[in-house]
């Protein structure tokens, strides 16, 4: 599957589009804008996980079945060069009755060689790996809780209004696009402002190819990769800085440590005028031997995240630890969770969670 567009064929919808294609001719023969499967792909993607919640402020722990997220991906090619990328997302919000389904990504895109590629909607502007990779190609199943990943800001799931560029020059990469500010995370004096977000990243041993990124390659690659990204409008500069090492010891196993340091301002993903800043450390090992029809895997995470506001400056110290078993990458997979947030010098309850969670796409 392309990364995070879903773009590989399914072939139980390869076979109604073909019936609906073969209905379309017994109807009545084709114009000039005949179609083809090749030209067209259609995917699917659904993260759900029980989880059982401790939180100092309640007598009673939470017992929850909940569908994370639900995603639909579609993507067809106008000529070979131009393209159309249309992504949507479910998030299931519980009894509260405001489940949705948002328009995650629409591209227009003009992909003209590794080296010269203008992408133009809504999508993942250029920044840290963490908003890069996403929910489904995260290593870790509790991604974005703990105040350092993907802070920037965002129209919806990490994406943005506006244009970019992006090109691959070898193991080097760069990006750089200007995308609205969103009025739901802009103090107001910028609401009408532009952001410029750029991004560049050099890949000392294997190269990663394209726009999307991955948080592991669970062995396919040899990684050490590293990266940084700003954004910035009307003097508020939000940046990070991001690594990613990945070994595969093919009788041992696979090592992979990522990182980053983000240090947010002004316009991000909080809310207006908000300052933080923050690192995480990941670490984890995948078995090399199968058990049955995938692989185990053993991952920690720790991250530490500070808010600057008036007062007393809020600290957040996040903890997980996975037991996940690999059937097919990203494809399908499954979790037992550990997550423990820690508040300190704040009125926020300390918070940790419990759980398996189950990842599919197609």
């Amino acid at each position: 599957m392309s990364k995070h567009m879903g773009l590989q064929n399914s072939s139980t919808a390869a076979r109604a589009l073909g019936c609906c294609a073969a209905a379309v001719m017994l109807a009545g023969p084709l114009n000039a804008h005949a179609f083809s499967m090749q030209d067209f792909s259609i995917g699917a993607g659904m993260r759900a996980d029980f989880t059982n919640t401790h939180s100092d402020n309640t007598a009673n722990n939470a017992n929850d079945f909940n569908v994370d997220n639900v995603r639909l991906y579609l993507s067809g090619a106008a000529t070979d060069k131009i393209k159309f990328t249309f992504n949507t997302e479910y998030s299931g919000s519980g009894p509260s009755g405001d489940d949705k389904v948002l328009v995650m990504d629409a591209i227009a895109r003009f992909e003209y060689s590794p080296e010269f590629n203008i992408w133009a909607g809504r999508f993942l502007p250029p920044s840290d790996r963490a908003n890069l990779y996403g929910p489904f190609y995260a290593n870790h199943w509790g991604v974005y809780k703990d105040g350092v990943q993907d802070g920037y800001a965002n129209v919806a799931i990490g994406r943005d209004n506006g244009a970019a560029y992006w090109g691959d020059f070898g193991n080097f990469k760069a990006s750089f696009g200007l995308f609205d500010v969103p009025g739901t995370t802009a103090p107001s004096d910028k609401a009408s402002s532009v952001i410029a977000a750029a991004r560049v990243q050099y890949d000392f041993w294997d190269k990663e190819s394209g726009y999307w990124l991955n948080s592991t390659y669970y062995g396919g690659k040899n990684l050490l990769a590293v990266g940084a990204a700003a954004q910035t409008a009307d003097g508020d500069t939000s940046y990070s800085f991001d690594l990613l090492v990945e070994k595969n010891f093919p009788d041992v196993g696979v090592f992979t440590l990522e990182s980053e340091y983000a240090r947010y301002k002004g316009i991000t993903g909080s809310g207006p005028g908000t300052k933080s800043d923050g690192a995480y450390g990941l670490l984890s090992y995948v078995l090399p031997q199968p058990v049955g029809p995938g692989k185990v895997q053993l991952l920690g995470k720790y991250a530490v995240a500070n808010t600057d506001i008036p007062g007393p400056n809020p600290k957040l110290d996040t903890t997980e630890f996975d037991l996940g078993y690999i059937v097919k990458e990203f494809n399908a997979r499954g979790y037992l969770f550990f997550i423990d947030q820690n508040f300190k010098k704040s009125a926020a309850p300390d918070t940790s969670y419990v759980g398996i969670g189950l990842q599919v796409q197609i």
